[in-house]
């Protein structure tokens, strides 16, 4: 909040948002990294995705994102708490 308004300061918001989009990727590239180690053939038999690795893939992707989530959750209720 600026001193004069009560109105955000844009540059901070700028920089927040930034902040939370690197942060998302960042996010997402280790899940990516993740499930790819986890489900994907080395081998490369083929330019598509099996049946199996698709599932795989979806089963991880879900997975990460729900353990992300139960994360930050017991972050926020320890910062709550502080």
């Amino acid at each position: 909040m600026s001193a004069s308004g009560g109105q955000p300061d844009p540059a901070l918001a700028m920089e927040m948002a930034k902040q939370e989009m690197d942060y998302r990727v960042a996010l997402f590239n280790a899940m990516v990294s993740s499930c790819y180690e986890k489900c994907i053939d080395k081998r490369y038999k083929d330019g598509d995705l099996s049946v199996g690795e698709n599932s795989c893939i979806d089963r991880c992707s879900s997975k990460y994102w729900q353990v992300t989530g139960i994360v930050g959750q017991m972050l926020g209720a320890q910062g709550a708490m502080q």
